[in-house]
C-alpha cells in the first residue's frame, strides 16, 4: 500500500485481491476453533451514513454498489476448544444471534459487530473480557419441525442491557455454488476479519478467521420478529431480506491484535 496519511488509508476501499487475500490461512496457531451450523444470513441494504456514527472514528462502513448492510443472524455454535484443550462438556456448544454490519481499515475489510447474543455465560464472560465484543447473555432455542425448517426463539436477559428478542422460521432449500468472487453474496458471506474496540472506543482491535468458502443454501423466512435492530436505535429494517442458509463449517480465530 502506497506511503499515506493514516485517515487516507482508513478511507481507502478495499480492492477485489485485498477481500480475496485474506482468504489465506494466517500464520501461527490460531486461539480457536469452533464450528458455525444452522445459520441463517438475514441482510438489509440501508445508506452508509446511517451506520457511520455507530462505528469507532477510524472505521469505515464498507459499501456494494453505494450501500451498507445490515444482518441479523442466527446459528449454532459447537466443537468450541482452544488450541491447547479438548471440547469442555457444557461449555462446547451453545447458540448465538449477532446483529451485524461490514467495515474496512487499511483496505482491510472485516465485521463490526453491533451486538452478540448469547446462551453460554462463560463464553459471554470471555469473549467480553478478552475480546473485548459486545456479548450479552439470552435464553434462546433452536427447533427442526422438520427436515429443511428451523425455528428459533430468543428473548436478552443481560443485566443493563436493552430488552431484546428474537423469533424466526425458516426454510433451508437447495445448496447455491460457491459465491463468486466480486458477487454481493461473497462481499456480504466471505469476511475473514472482525473488529472491536475497549468502551470508550478509543483502542482498535483486529481479529483474524479462517475457513473454507461457505457452503451456503436458498432459504425462505416463513416468520420474522426481532426488536433487536431497534434496541440499538436503529430503524425497523424495510423489505424482506436477503437471505441466505449456511453451514456447517469449520472456523479457527486468531488472538485479537490491535491496529
Amino acid at each position: 500500500m502506497p506511503n499515506l496519511p493514516l485517515a487516507a488509508r482508513s478511507l481507502t476501499t478495499p480492492s477485489l485481491a485485498d477481500r480475496l487475500a485474506l482468504r489465506e490461512r494466517p500464520g501461527g496457531a490460531p486461539l480457536l476453533r469452533q464450528e458455525w451450523g444452522d445459520l441463517l444470513f438475514m441482510h438489509w441494504p440501508v445508506p452508509a451514513a446511517l451506520l457511520q456514527p455507530y462505528l469507532p472514528p477510524r472505521l469505515q462502513v464498507d459499501t456494494y454498489d453505494g450501500l451498507a448492510w445490515l444482518a441479523v443472524v442466527p446459528f449454532r455454535m459447537s466443537k468450541v476448544r482452544t488450541r491447547v484443550s479438548p471440547p469442555v462438556p457444557g461449555a462446547n456448544e451453545f447458540l448465538e444471534l449477532n446483529v451485524r454490519t461490514y467495515v474496512h481499515l487499511d483496505g482491510v475489510p472485516g465485521v463490526w459487530f453491533l451486538s452478540l447474543d448469547a446462551t453460554n455465560a462463560l463464553a459471554v464472560w470471555v469473549a467480553r473480557t478478552v475480546f473485548n465484543l459486545p456479548y450479552l447473555r439470552a435464553t434462546m432455542r433452536l427447533d427442526s419441525p422438520g427436515p429443511e425448517l428451523r425455528q428459533f426463539n430468543a428473548t436478552r436477559t443481560h443485566a443493563g442491557a436493552p430488552a431484546a428478542h428474537f423469533r424466526a422460521t425458516w426454510k433451508i432449500g437447495p445448496p447455491l455454488p460457491p459465491a463468486e468472487p466480486g458477487s454481493l453474496a461473497f462481499f456480504l458471506t466471505e469476511r475473514y476479519c472482525l473488529y472491536a474496540s475497549n468502551r470508550a472506543q478509543t483502542k482498535l482491535y483486529r481479529g483474524r478467521v479462517a475457513h473454507a468458502p461457505w457452503p451456503l443454501r436458498t432459504a425462505q423466512v416463513l416468520h420474522y420478529e426481532s426488536s433487536l435492530v431497534e434496541g440499538h436505535g436503529l430503524p425497523t429494517p424495510t423489505g424482506a431480506p436477503l437471505v441466505h442458509a449456511g453451514g456447517p463449517v469449520g472456523v479457527e480465530l486468531w488472538p485479537m491484535r490491535r491496529v
